[in-house]
């Protein structure tokens, strides 16, 4: 199964989780999903907000955390922690073997080749980093980008038009969000050093799709997807997609801030200059030279985010412990109960509105500022996000200077959808 036009959140079987065969006959029941049951992994959900239960719909802005990650860092700290790859010691060890034990299954998340296509970075925004300071760009190579990026990956290749003469190419959107490949492959010259593109909108809730990857390599250019929203919707497989390089951060994954990851095609991260110098990236270090370890250590200088790394593949494992498609169709109730709801107010403006966008719901409220609606709902108890989203080049497209942005996570509830709609209608009779 691949992903074909407008579709960019397939759930992939990985290997040996086909629909049939000895594989499936023997994998682990997993139990059916329950969002009321699932909130109790999460302890801050329980708290109050002005006097009011909590509503959490900024999931999108990050995500809250389980048990299972705060005992895992909780556990680490505790009883065996020391720093990684350098020591002999007992402590030593057992970290080293955790944290690595991270890796293989940020690979097993994505479906990477192998453990060392995995480099563990501070976050989404440094994997981007990575790859831009490490490919060869010259004056008058083409970078393109589309008018949906996050700033995280906008900014790093502005630095290239800065300092190396890189031209910038944008690749616009429909008016439901959706990127055009026609719109690409016009757009790709003999100069295009690299496509960065968003696997899913932090606003929009959709983005590239694999149509414009299979454009992209068709011309020999390598493709760079953003996927720090689409990686907590939906199952990742990089090899299927075939993208060179795949960033996404823990943080949004019901993981810990401080940890993210950077996929590359072996090929790819082998032939990027190293972004920060150190220890552990190094091979040898004399007076008059320097060689570089073999990737990912090349790519990971000085002390790693060990706890962070921890927490985050107990992130990954608790969720690898639930039905990623009973938790899509769940999200996907709640996007299309949300929208359905603001769809019957009409003073209320939705910002992208493709089918088959991730469970994140950007709107306008009529002759209101988003601050004050936020403001206004988390008196209420309703968390939402107010402001431009890191992303000024859609806004301007959109012809906004902010929206308003309402992002679901696995534990929020059809009940909480109810709670949001009743608070903006609070919220508007006080703005009128």
């Amino acid at each position: 199964m691949t992903a074909g036009p407008h579709t960019p959140f397939p759930i992939l079987p990985l290997k040996g989780e086909g629909t049939g065969g000895v594989a499936a006959m023997n994998a682990p029941v997993k139990p059916p999903f329950d969002a009321r049951a699932i909130r109790a992994h999460f302890p801050i959900l329980a708290r109050s907000v002005n006097n009011k239960q909590l509503v959490y719909l900024d999931s999108a802005a990050s995500a809250q955390k389980p048990n299972a990650v705060i005992d895992a860092m909780a556990q680490a700290m505790r009883t065996s922690y020391a720093n990684v790859h350098r020591g002999i010691h007992a402590l030593a060890n057992e970290t080293t073997q955790a944290y690595e034990a991270a890796r293989a299954k940020a690979q097993r998340l994505i479906n990477a080749p192998a453990p060392e296509a995995i480099v563990f970075t501070k976050g989404g925004t440094q994997a981007i980093n990575i790859v831009a300071n490490g490919i060869d760009v010259r004056e008058g190579d083409e970078i393109i980008v589309s008018v949906m990026e996050h700033h995280s990956n906008i900014v790093p290749w502005h630095f290239l038009r800065e300092r190396k003469g890189a031209t910038l190419k944008w690749l616009d959107i429909d008016d439901d969000g959706r990127l055009d490949p026609a719109a690409l492959d016009a757009l790709i010259t003999p100069r295009t050093k690299i496509i960065a593109l968003t696997h899913c909108s932090n606003v929009l809730g959709v983005g590239a799709d694999k149509t414009l990857i299979d454009i992209a390599q068709a011309r020999g250019v390598p493709v760079l997807l953003d996927g720090c929203q689409a990686v907590v919707h939906a199952r990742i497989d990089v090899q299927a997609l075939g993208v060179d390089y795949y960033a996404f951060t823990g943080h949004k994954l019901y993981g810990p801030t401080g940890i993210g990851v950077l996929y590359g095609k072996p090929e790819r991260l082998a032939a990027l200059r190293p972004f920060e110098g150190g220890g552990e990236m190094i091979d040898v270090v004399e007076r008059e030279r320097i060689t570089y370890n073999d990737p990912p250590h090349r790519f990971e200088a000085g002390t790693p985010p060990i706890l962070e790394a921890i927490g985050l593949g107990a992130a990954i494992d608790w969720l690898s412990a639930q039905d990623r498609a009973a938790i899509a169709a769940h999200e996907a109730s709640l996007r299309d109960a949300a929208m359905d709801r603001l769809r019957g107010l009409n003073w209320v403006m939705l910002h992208g509105s493709a089918r088959e966008k991730a469970a994140i719901v950007a709107f306008s409220v009529q002759g209101a500022h988003p601050h004050d609606v936020a403001q206004l709902l988390d008196q209420q108890g309703v968390a939402i996000r107010a402001g431009h989203h890191c992303a000024q080049p859609l806004m301007q497209r959109l012809g906004v200077t902010a929206t308003a942005r309402a992002s679901f996570g696995l534990y929020n509830t059809l009940d909480e959808i109810d709670a949001f709609i009743e608070a903006l209608e609070k919220a508007r009779k006080l703005l009128s």
